[in-house]
């Protein structure tokens, strides 16, 4: 499947980028997510995951200046090689965002359950 976008009220979740116009890889730095030289690996191989159907992920951004303060992750219960029917949500957040992270999480779930029809059983930590 294609990364699509959603809007979360006071949030906009898109696909994590690194290109001329955006780049997501400082903010995943500084969250922790990924070492200096590991940015670009990290975004395409959650590219591929959608591609592939494995894990979907959304970077949680600031609508007015596209900075990204989280990141969703919608996966197969059990991990993407896992036969279990269920899915789950996790991700991580910036200090102060916690708001961004909740609203990102509701409407995440909403579109795994109604947009597609997915089984959302839990949340993993972190």
């Amino acid at each position: 499947m294609e990364p699509v976008e959603i809007n979360a009220g006071r949030w906009y979740l898109r696909a994590l980028r690194a290109d001329e116009r955006v780049d997501d890889t400082p903010a995943l730095r500084t969250a922790g997510v990924v070492t200096e030289e590991a940015g670009a690996d990290y975004i395409q191989l959650r590219l591929d995951q959608w591609a592939a159907d494995e894990l979907y992920s959304w970077a949680v951004c600031v609508p007015e200046t596209g900075e990204m303060v989280a990141e969703i992750r919608l996966g197969h219960d059990g991990g993407p090689d896992s036969d279990a029917e269920g899915w789950s949500l996790g991700g991580w957040t910036s200090s102060g965002y916690d708001d961004a992270f909740a609203e990102g999480l509701a409407a995440v779930r909403r579109f795994a359950e109604s947009g597609l029809g997915l089984t959302v059983n839990g949340q993993w930590p972190g």
